[in-house]
């Protein structure tokens, strides 16, 4: 597979919000967002499947919503009331992840 490309990353203050971005096939079934904060390992956050179900992280649930536009292909994390905790590079993929990694996005919540 190839690379998806993840977007719109930043630097806020707690409380603050974000919204990525990363294109994906049209065919895609399964995708999702991923997070590295520095010095642990690569963690999936949210996933949607066939464009309708969704899942989170119990750290994220309730403040970051995952979605897919059915006319561009563009798939989305809205992520409201940040916190200095989700700072990392965030990463878009397929679930489970197929394509090679990109350069992801930062995100950085400064308190």
């Amino acid at each position: 597979q190839g690379q998806l490309k993840a977007s719109g990353g930043g630097r806020v203050q707690t409380g603050g919000s974000l919204r990525l971005s990363c294109r994906v096939p049209r065919s895609t079934f399964s995708a999702g967002w991923y997070r590295q904060a520095p010095g642990q390992q690569r963690v999936l956050i949210a996933s949607i499947i066939a464009k309708t179900t969704t899942n989170y992280a119990d750290v994220v649930k309730g403040r970051f919503t995952i979605s897919i536009d059915n006319v561009d292909n563009v798939m989305s994390l809205q992520m409201n009331n940040l916190k200095p905790e989700d700072t990392a590079v965030y990463y878009c993929n397929f679930v489970p992840a197929g394509a090679s990694w990109g350069r992801g996005t930062q995100v950085t919540v400064s308190s």
